[in-house]
């Protein structure tokens, strides 16, 4: 009888023991506890660590910047042609100036977001369990990745094309009437600025929802039966965030939609991944 009761109350190796997995939880965690003021001290740091990268580099970015803002003017020659003259102006003494402030710090939060990225993880990361660490860093990968591939199909797809369409308007409008195009260099620096912003953050839609269905908020059925409001959602932020030009306006409704079908794609991806590890934990644990 001893026997038989010795056995009845073992449990198998297999079942896995809740108190025990929340106990393993708390155990990563341990060490990590710290105080409001702690946390602020912390948070102090970590923002020293990212203006000091990007007050490095927006040094480095101001003495570079005639050669940067070549590089941005590239949309525009090759909108105007190999043969042309690219011609901007600048209506006040100080504007030259300003625009290359404002383009050193562009430049500078640009090339510090590694920086920012990794600042912000360093910030977060203690506060996570191994498993929730794990799941937020290819996120924290993928967003400079889609940024930069907005940034990218702007500037060598869209503005050339819409900057085409501007210049197509220069002629006459009656006899010894000339119409030509010579945009201020600080109002075609504000143009290139906000489009690669739009696109930037626009391409951010997969790693968004993907995130949100990764914590359950959405899922892929619910995307499905929100993709006619997601056109007229997306036509309506093109409308917006691009100048009132049907090539620039499609040029970033279609890339949204495509990432919107993409999101759907992704989004059942994990929920794929999702079912099968229950379903396994759930063999294992009969």
């Amino acid at each position: 009888m001893t026997s038989g009761d010795s056995s009845n109350s073992t449990v198998p190796d297999t079942v896995s023991d809740p108190v025990a997995d929340d106990a393993k939880k708390e155990d990563e965690l341990a060490g990590t506890e710290a105080t409001l003021f702690e946390h602020l001290a912390e948070l102090r740091t970590r923002l020293i660590y990212s203006l000091v990268a990007i007050a490095v580099l927006f040094v480095v970015c101001f003495f570079l910047s005639d050669w940067i803002y070549n590089f941005l003017l590239q949309p525009y020659k090759t909108a105007a042609g190999p043969d042309q003259i690219v011609r901007l102006i600048y209506t006040a003494p100080q504007e030259f100036f300003f625009t290359k402030l404002t383009l050193s710090l562009f430049g500078a939060v640009f090339l510090a977001f590694p920086v920012i990225a990794s600042q912000i993880y360093a910030f977060v990361a203690p506060g996570l369990y191994k498993n929730e660490r794990s799941a937020f860093l290819p996120y924290l990968i993928a967003t400079p990745i889609f940024f930069v591939l907005g940034a990218a199909v702007m500037f060598y797809g869209v503005m050339p094309l819409a900057l085409r369409f501007f210049l197509g308007m220069q002629g006459g409008t009656g006899e010894n009437v000339s119409i030509e195009m010579l945009p201020r260099v600080s109002e075609y620096l504000s143009l290139i600025m906000t489009l690669i912003l739009a696109f930037g953050v626009s391409f951010q839609l997969p790693v968004v929802l993907t995130l949100l269905a990764r914590i359950g908020l959405v899922g892929s059925d619910s995307l499905k039966s929100w993709r006619k409001y997601a056109v007229v959602g997306v036509l309506i932020v093109a409308a917006f965030l691009t100048p009132p030009d049907p090539i620039s306006q499609m040029g970033l409704a279609l890339p949204m939609l495509l990432l919107y079908e993409l999101s759907i794609w992704s989004v059942k991806m994990v929920e794929r991944r999702r079912a099968e590890k229950e379903a396994a934990e759930a063999a294992q644990n009969p």
